[in-house]
């Protein structure tokens, strides 16, 4: 049986999407697009348009970015009648969601900088709001989000540019399908492209099923209006996944049908703020509630909610700075609410602030609490559900509370459930990993001591006790233990750790070791801390609860603690520049979360604070020194399981106690009884076996390092890739493993070295006939060369080199230089710079004097070299120099490739509107690799 080609699917698809109400139109090019956009627009307002009326509606549809027809959809048009009155148009129907009107067609014809033809494109009111790309079976879907990212620069733009209101993606090679929002292209990753699922998580991956199920009209319309946030400081769009959908549609069905509580069990790290936001916006839309009011338990969250709240809708949350500033947001027309637990509780019980409040409190509101696991157990709960008679309560949590893990209080054992209700959807840890919205995790267990047995003499476990888990010569071990692993962990720092303890004292311990280590030039990891100084938290019961908490103003209890803290603060400021100490302890709490995210900082350590709720995509490892269990365990260990790139395979978690009971049993209650293997790496010989399985494939397509230079066709060249790729990752997951060694492969180090010189080649074949234009099939495969990047490897790295070459004998010169000219082969940040250093080696390096410095020299002529690279530029391209050098500071400030506007106000020419978007990009993949040869990776 032949495969089923692309033409007979996208034939398939159209004829499903007539069955689920789509009228079949033939669209072959823009003017046919646009004669048909005046039909369905005065269909759908029930108007009749002149030319003159539509040319004006036209012209002002034809403004503005992606984001800014985005705002333009939903909004109204307006336009002067023929008679003088002003009119308006309707784009789409926001409140009565299935009343449009709903086109299919496909093979649309646009011509921009090249002829594109796209594949099936969905109309709502003659807008194209949806575009499907497709490929046939056995083909990667990463070549059809590339044809849609080429589809962008080349034609979405041409015209009056009604591609660019494309608010959904669709990408199917038949048995896989997902969407995403529309985005720039420089805006766009493949990780941000989703399958989408049913109500109880179950993946809708086939094509004609995700038809049925997301492609019905009244199903698309909805995802369109109501559940694409736009982000305001992005400036992107963003499209909810489906547990977050089906989230949000519960809690509003819900207050409208009921006066019900509950809560959304959604694993941590899936996004529960935008899940939360979007539910709050939906809410304060209906007429039947007053007021919804969002609660977070810290004063980080507090800033940090308010702040993500305000990007996805500018505006759409004020500040509660006091409880006086909270109870005027209570008596006004503020629709939307962001506060702390601690000022509502002082709101319903300091009189002062009675008057006002009794007057609104049997108002119908809407209360959502942020981890509610960790707000709502006491007194606080109940009083704010007596003092609110008409509030309806939900909640959101990575990790509820069941009969298992509940701690005792005043009240009794208390559950979410006991709460808040039932839980109203649920997407657990399984789920997320299945998904790849987080990863797995790779938990190791150290052994830190041995004991033996005074009658058999065996070695076994000791005990678990403050003597022997805070003995110095333990804490010494385990610091050398990490010294040594530490850059294995985090793939040479590209990633950050955070270590836990389990009281100050040892957290003092570990961090006077390291100190001392370093002082002694044994490591030179940048080490951070912060702990609460009221108290030594000795965390005796090892209740795994690990709250997060910020201390409240006044003396502390334990004054030795301060000093240390203030003695490591101070270290701190000697290192960033900055003036912090115990007295602005938020300010700095603010900073080392900042720089940790950054990855300034190399390992935090900690007690408790950080362990939950703080998110850092470049954290990627935790060494665990606590007894933890059950959600406390779970928060933390979720520290370091956010996606970020293909090099971050996974979250690290090192345990230097014997956690693996309460590591099962925490995954057994928050996932199931046969989770182990989804959520936790398979060991080390696994991963060899998957290794040598791999090579053997690899070698079937190459089956020597040469064989790749004499592969004939782009087909050949594309199998390859994939093989070597999946070589790759599995190697990137056996880096992190503290028993990795080359030779338990059946691949030497010199083998993967020269196969990976040869995976770059080709990498670099690509870039060439990009800049070409020329389409390739190896431009449709991801290379993943994030993967074999290593930062260790850089500019400074080669001059150390050239300083040992100065030195050397001549005979040793040449062995040196050419392990140099290997290494600008081999890696993948070096290759940009691989001409200026051969030219810095052959013209320069004979002419550094005898006792010269090698750094200086090349610092001399790396600066001419950039001058003259980036005065190039300008004058190629007609670039306001003074101009180009800001574009290019604000790109290194912010780590953010400029706004095509931003290009276009420093040329001295403006391009017409229609070439903008091609020399805009042009110019910015320029300054892209003017950064990346000359900037990164340069010490």
């Amino acid at each position: 049986m032949s495969t089923q080609t692309e033409q007979q699917l996208e034939n398939a698809l159209v004829a499903q999407l007539e069955t689920l109400g789509w009228e079949k139109v033939s669209i072959p090019d823009e003017a046919a697009l646009i004669a048909n956009l005046k039909t369905q627009l005065e269909a759908h307002n029930k108007a009749t348009l002149s030319d003159v009326e539509f040319r004006q509606i036209l012209n002002k549809l034809s403004r503005g970015n992606i984001f800014e027809k985005a705002n333009i959809l939903r909004d109204k048009v307006d336009f002067t009648r023929d008679d003088g009155s002003t009119g308006y148009v309707e784009l789409i129907n926001q409140i009565q969601w299935c009343k449009n009107q709903y086109q299919v067609t496909h093979q649309v014809t646009m011509t921009g900088k090249y002829t594109n033809r796209y594949d099936v494109t969905l109309l709502v009111n003659g807008l194209p709001l949806v575009q499907i790309e497709l490929k046939r079976r056995g083909l990667e879907m990463k070549e059809a989000f590339n044809q849609t990212n080429r589809y962008h620069r080349h034609s979405f733009s041409a015209g009056h540019g009604l591609f660019q209101y494309i608010q959904l993606f669709v990408i199917s090679n038949g048995v896989n399908t997902k969407y995403y929002a529309n985005n720039p292209v420089n805006r766009r990753d493949f990780k941000q492209t989703f399958f989408w699922a049913d109500v109880e998580n179950k993946k809708i991956s086939t094509l004609s099923e995700f038809a049925n199920d997301f492609l019905e009209k009244c199903q698309l319309s909805k995802m369109i209006t109501k559940y694409i946030v736009l982000n305001e400081s992005e400036q992107m769009l963003m499209a909810l996944r489906p547990y977050q959908f089906y989230a949000v549609e519960a809690i509003v069905q819900r207050v409208l049908n009921t006066a019900k509580n509950g809560y959304i069990w959604h694993t941590t790290g899936s996004g529960k703020t935008l899940t939360s936001f979007k539910t709050a916006q939906i809410l304060t839309q209906s007429p039947h509630v007053h007021k919804v009011v969002f609660v977070v338990d810290r004063k980080d969250l507090d800033f940090q909610t308010i702040k993500e709240f305000n990007s996805f809708q500018e505006g759409s949350v004020d500040a509660t700075n006091n409880t006086s500033m909270l109870v005027k947001q209570f008596s006004d027309d503020t629709p939307l609410i962001v506060t702390t637990l601690q000022k509502l509780n002082t709101a319903i019980l300091n009189p002062k602030h009675l008057s006002k409040m009794d007057a609104l409190k049997d108002q119908r509101m809407v209360f959502i609490f942020d981890e509610c696991h960790r707000s709502q157990f006491g007194d606080t709960h109940r009083r704010i559900k007596e003092y609110f008679p008409n509030v309806q309560m939900f909640g959101f949590t990575g990790t509820p509370i069941f009969a298992e893990n509940a701690a005792k209080n005043a009240l009794g054992k208390r559950t979410t459930k006991d709460l808040f209700d039932e839980c109203l959807h649920k997407y657990v840890i399984t789920d997320a990993i299945r998904d790849e919205n987080v990863l797995k995790f790779s938990v190791e267990y150290i052994r830190t001591f041995k004991r033996k047995d005074e009658v058999t003499d065996i070695e076994v476990e000791a005990i678990d006790t403050a003597e022997v888990m805070e003995a110095d010569e333990r804490l010494d071990k385990i610091t050398d233990y990490i010294i040594a692993n530490h850059d294995r962990k985090t793939h040479a720092r590209d990633f950050t750790a955070i270590m836990c303890v389990s009281n100050v004292k040892s957290l003092v311990t570990y961090y006077d070791k390291f100190k001392t280590k370093k002082e002694a030039g044994e490591h030179n990891l940048r080490i951070g801390t912060i702990f609460s100084y009221q108290a030594n938290e000795e965390d005796a019961d090892a209740d795994g609860i690990a709250d997060d908490v910020m201390p409240d103003d006044g003396e502390p209890v334990n004054k030795h603690s301060r000093e240390k803290l203030d003695d490591y603060i101070d270290d701190y400021n000697t290192i960033f520049g900055t003036n912090f100490s115990t007295d602005n302890f938020y300010g700095y709490y603010k900073d080392i979360g900042k720089r940790v995210k950054k990855r300034e900082i190399d390992i935090l350590l900690v007690v408790n604070m950080f362990l939950t709720g703080f998110d850092s995509k470049p954290l990627n490892t935790i060494y665990v020194d606590k007894n933890l269990k059950y959600h406390g365990l779970v928060q933390a260990y979720s520290r370091t399981n956010r996606t970020m790139g293909s090099k971050k395979s996974q979250g690290n978690v090192v345990c230097f106690r014997n956690l693996k009971p309460a590591t099962d049993k925490a995954i057994e209650l928050f996932a199931n009884k046969n989770a182990q293997e989804e959520i936790i790496l398979a060991p080390y010989e696994d991963y060899v076996a998957r290794f040598e399985e791999a090579v053997k494939n690899l070698l079937v397509v190459t089956p020597t390092v040469n064989s790749v230079d004499d592969l004939l066709t782009e087909e050949d060249e594309a199998k390859f890739v994939q093989a070597f790729r999946e070589v790759i990752r599995i190697k990137n997951v056996l880096d992190c493993f503290t028993q990795f060694k080359f030779d338990d492969l059946p691949m030497s180090e010199q083998m993967f070295a020269d196969y990976r010189s040869k995976y770059l080649d080709l990498y670099d074949k690509v870039r060439s006939e990009k800049e070409k234009e020329k389409v390739s099939i190896l431009d449709d495969i991801d290379f993943e060369i994030e993967l074999i990047s290593r930062d260790k490897i850089n500019v400074s790295y080669i001059i150390a080199l050239l300083r040992n070459m100065q030195d050397a004998k001549p005979e040793e010169r040449a062995k040196q230089r050419k392990t140099i000219m290997d290494m600008l082969d081999s890696e993948a940040q070096l290759r940009s710079k691989k001409e200026l250093i051969e030219k810095f080696i052959s013209q320069h390096f004979s002419n550094v004097p005898a006792g010269g410095d090698i750094g200086d020299a090349f610092d001399s002529y790396w600066s001419d070299e950039r001058q003259k690279a980036i005065e190039t530029l300008s004058a190629e391209e007609g670039l306001d120099l003074e101009g180009l050098e800001r574009v290019i500071g604000d790109y290194l400030f912010t780590e953010k490739p400029p706004m095509r506007d931003d290009v276009i106000e420093i040329m001295a020419e403006k391009p017409k509107l229609k070439q903008r978007v091609t020399i805009a990009s042009r110019v910015i993949d320029k300054i892209r690799d003017f950064v990346e040869t000359f900037i990164d990776g340069v010490d």
